[in-house]
């Protein structure tokens, strides 16, 4: 008799898809939380495949999404795995830090004060 290895199951399922850790996963809703109150954005979508996971968001629910953030990590070792693309599906901006790849975004926010 010949005994049969299997993979551990939870092991098999960490890697049947790509997420966002904790702290990547606060930075972008805190993002979307100062867009909502901005009156930019008024709803999001969150999408996990096997390859990429995806941040939406959305200036209504009917329309496609304004802009999508998208961590795929086969292109860490590339041109990063962070990328920004718009409204029309264009790359906005690609990076190896989130921050940098969010800044587009974080600078619509930004107002002009006069003294």
């Amino acid at each position: 008799m010949s005994a049969v290895v299997t993979p551990f199951p939870l092991q098999a399922a960490r890697t049947a898809q790509v997420g966002f850790e904790r702290d990547e996963l606060q930075r972008i809703l805190d993002l979307y939380g100062r867009m909502v109150a901005a009156g930019l954005w008024r709803d999001y979508a969150m999408n996990f495949d096997r390859d990429a996971a995806s941040f939406s968001g959305f200036r209504r629910a009917a329309e496609r999404p304004e802009a999508r953030i998208e961590k795929r990590p086969a292109l860490r070792a590339k041109q990063g795995m962070w990328t920004l693309y718009g409204e029309g599906g264009q790359v906005l901006k690609r990076g190896h830090e989130l921050s940098g790849v969010l800044f587009p975004l974080e600078r619509r926010l930004l107002k002009v004060v006069e003294d």
